[in-house]
């Protein structure tokens, strides 16, 4: 795990890959607390009987903002930073869904400080992501997703 301490140590991976997280597996439990925590019901992501006869990836998916909704959770598996006030998801830029993620695949996360600057003490990170699937060529997404961070 990576451990940045302050806005230059942050700035020193500008260009360079911050680190990739552990595989998370999305299975079918996961899948359905979503679909009822975003009232996505949609029957290839809930149906699994349906999906294996009808859906073209002869199982359920994870809902595209699945994926999304765990950045979070896999940005901390690659980087922890210290001396922060407060932590703040400001944006997504360029995303782009590649793949389905069928239920019981494992994804992780890899990460790229694309940009970054300091806006009169809060530093403005672009992360240039890519949500990787176990055994496949093609990602989940890619994006870039904007934080800032504010230091003590």
């Amino acid at each position: 795990m990576t451990v940045i301490n302050n806005y230059d140590e942050f700035a020193s991976y500008l260009g360079k890959e911050i680190g990739v997280s552990e595989w998370h597996t999305i299975d079918q439990n996961q899948i359905n607390q979503f679909a009822d925590a975003t009232l996505d019901h949609q029957w290839i992501h809930i149906d699994e009987e349906r999906a294996a006869k009808e859906s073209p990836f002869g199982t359920t998916i994870a809902h595209g903002y699945l994926t999304l909704s765990l950045v979070p959770y896999l940005w901390k598996q690659i980087v922890e930073i210290h001396n922060l006030k407060m932590e703040i998801n400001y944006g997504i830029e360029n995303l782009k869904f590649g793949q389905a993620v069928t239920v019981n695949s494992q994804i992780r996360l890899k990460a790229t400080l694309k940009s970054i600057v300091n806006l009169r003490g809060t530093t403005k990170a672009i992360l240039e992501t890519v949500l990787e699937i176990k055994d496949q060529a093609k990602p989940a997404f890619i994006g870039d997703l904007v934080f800032l961070y504010h230091f003590s």
